[in-house]
């Protein structure tokens, strides 16, 4: 079930109208069955895998704080069976192909693997969820739940249960446990939030998804279009993500949860490690805590900082998919970073605004890499100037056209332009009536002909 589909708008606003008429305990429980309802509506046996999630945390959990003497060996095991399973589902297929190829590359008669694994949708999300929840009580960041419902609707909760934002224990099970009362401004926000993630995915990143699957489809396209394909593509991931993510927030907003925010205008950072405070940061976030600090951090020099940075990019760019593309895109960014540091260290520092177009370009062409993973077909085409120039123009003019909306978002959300029409209750809801209004007009008339799933159901 899609948050573009007509399933899910049914399915939400049935959850909304029962859900503020029961008490608070009842409530966790309509929204535990809708979750388990919701991820399991294509593939039942799914719920099973996510039930085995829960159960392990939570038994880990409760064990670390009452067995304090072993609560060592009870983080290993969440920590092994979270991990093995993530890496069964999602890791055994590639290993296997990948020594199958080493194999070959030494004249070692390979073989054709015949592992078929399904990747069940968002279990790299709430992997390092509920993960992340038996570390924090490990470390006592927050303590032990004895509730299951609470517990397993942590791991569940269906907004954001697919594709994020990843979640802390001390920030969303809190909410879970405290009275919610119904809010007009919240449910008016929910919705215009919602209608504004929809307009993104629908009108924005489906338009310009099919440019990119247009020139990505073409054996040999040339250096113009391949790109103006990596730059379609850049815009596409953002308002694809950034939509699921405000469909997300808006949902559970409706339901009187806060989210955490995932993007704050990434296109404005002015530096590679800016952008990875602005992009996905919930991903950034739980890398940073979990394994870099953990690592070491930046506290033992600048040779350990490297390495550290290196580690977290290429677990990140692993994250993403069991791909070497992947891991070279991490490289990438960890490279980006680095080089940035290191300009830093040496007193070259470039006004904000140039800083902020290198960052966009180099970002941007860092995208071919997360996109394309024949390392022939980028070989081929990433210096060869033929092809359709004049197409390759009307594309990328097509594409900018539609970044538009958020580059306009991106400066009407700026503090100070916000606190205008912040002033009081009137002014909040004429401009979230006009702006709930615009999307959903904007998408009846623009939206793409198909709706492809979303980019980050398939990690």
């Amino acid at each position: 079930m899609t948050f573009q589909s007509l399933e899910y708008a049914v399915l939400l606003l049935a959850v909304f109208t029962g859900y503020w008429f029961v008490t608070r305990r009842f409530q966790n429980l309509l929204l535990l069955v809708t979750s388990y309802f919701f991820y399991s509506f294509v593939d039942p046996k799914m719920a099973l895998l996510l039930g085995g999630y829960t159960a392990v945390n939570y038994v880990t959990a409760r064990r670390i704080e009452a067995d304090p003497n072993n609560s060592r060996k009870y983080l290993w095991i969440a920590i092994t069976a979270s991990l093995g399973a993530l890496a069964f589902f999602k890791y055994a297929g590639f290993f296997v192909e990948s020594i199958s190829d080493v194999l070959d590359t030494f004249g070692i008669a390979n073989f054709e693997s015949t592992l078929k694994i399904i990747l069940p949708v968002g279990i790299s999300f709430y992997t390092f969820q509920s993960l992340g929840y038996v570390i924090d009580v490990y470390t006592k960041r927050t303590f032990a739940r004895q509730s299951l419902i609470d517990t397993a609707l942590f791991t569940s909760f269906f907004p954001q249960l697919v594709a994020g934002p990843i979640e802390r224990a001390s920030s969303l099970l809190p909410q879970f446990e405290r009275r919610r009362n119904f809010d007009a401004n919240r449910t008016a926000r929910g919705i215009s939030l919602i209608a504004w993630g929809l307009f993104k995915k629908l009108v924005i990143a489906d338009n310009v998804g099919m440019i990119v699957d247009s020139i990505f489809s073409t054996t040999q396209p040339g250096a113009p279009m391949l790109w103006v394909g990596v730059l379609a593509f850049g815009v596409q991931i953002l308002a694809d993500f950034s939509g699921y993510t405000d469909i997300a927030r808006g949902s559970a907003r409706l339901l009187g949860i806060e989210l955490s925010l995932n993007f704050r205008h990434p296109w404005l950072a002015a530096s590679p490690a800016d952008f990875w405070r602005r992009w996905h940061i919930t991903l950034s976030t739980w890398l940073r805590d979990y394994v870099y600090i953990p690592l070491g951090g930046n506290r033992n020099g600048r040779y350990s900082l490297a390495v550290n940075l290196i580690v977290i990019f290429v677990l990140g760019g692993l994250w993403h998919g069991a791909a070497w593309n992947f891991v070279l895109w991490g490289l990438l960014n960890a490279a980006l970073i680095l080089i940035w540091r290191a300009a830093s260290h040496f007193r070259i520092n470039l006004p904000t605004l140039p800083a902020t177009v290198i960052t966009f370009i180099v970002i941007s062409a860092s995208w071919l890499l997360f996109r394309e993973g024949d390392f022939s077909y980028i070989g081929d085409n990433i210096a060869d100037s033929t092809g359709d120039l004049k197409l390759a123009l009307v594309f990328g003019i097509t594409v900018l056209i539609y970044s538009l909306p958020i580059w306009i978002h991106a400066i009407v959300d700026r503090p100070r332009i916000a606190d205008i029409w912040e002033r009081n209750d009137v002014s909040i809801m004429v401009v979230l009536t006009a702006l709930t209004l615009t999307s959903f007009i904007a998408i009846l008339a623009l939206k793409a002909d198909t709706s492809a799933e979303f980019i980050y159901f398939r990690f």
